[in-house]
């Protein structure tokens, strides 16, 4: 059963923890902002967990909670574990013409079909830089349960449909 707040899924001195490691990596950031990064990150894994091979993919800004998770290493692991599947990242530079706006939605349509409401201003493409982060990164097709190049499978795209 997936928890109403992405945030449940850690302790709150691991979610703190993993939000200190956006803030070093991002100096001028603020807290609240490093917060909805790690929090957005939460539901992004959770529901790649939850939706093996869906085309997904996170924002770049999403991404950088997902680089902060992955160097807590119990943390994450601990984190997939609860969640029944490791979710693997492979790091690619970004790519507009692989991460555009179609996969960022429907990324966001099954985050809300998981019961969480996805913060829009973090789910843009690899060129906006409202929000910049440090690590330049998209993904792979080859990302576990993540795979943003193919159509969605029937289910995935009867709800984005």
């Amino acid at each position: 059963m997936q928890p109403t707040s992405p945030r449940a899924l850690l302790a709150p001195g691991d979610f703190a923890d993993v939000t200190a490691t956006v803030l070093d990596n991002n100096p001028g950031m603020d807290t609240a902002t490093a917060g909805r990064i790690v929090t957005e990150a939460l539901a992004f894994v959770a529901t790649a967990a939850r939706h093996p091979g869906a085309p997904i993919a996170p924002s770049r800004t999403v991404d950088e909670g997902w680089h902060a998770l992955l160097l807590h290493t119990a943390v994450y692991a601990r984190l997939c574990d609860r969640l029944g599947v490791f979710v693997h990242h492979y790091p690619e530079r970004p790519d507009t013409a692989r991460q555009g706006a179609d996969v960022l939605a429907r990324t966001m349509v099954l985050i809300r079909s998981d019961g969480h409401t996805p913060d829009p201003e973090l789910w843009t493409t690899p060129v906006d830089n409202r929000i910049p982060v440090a690590a330049p990164c998209g993904h792979a097709p080859r990302c576990g349960p993540i795979d943003p190049i193919p159509a969605p499978p029937s289910d995935v795209a009867a709800l984005v449909g």
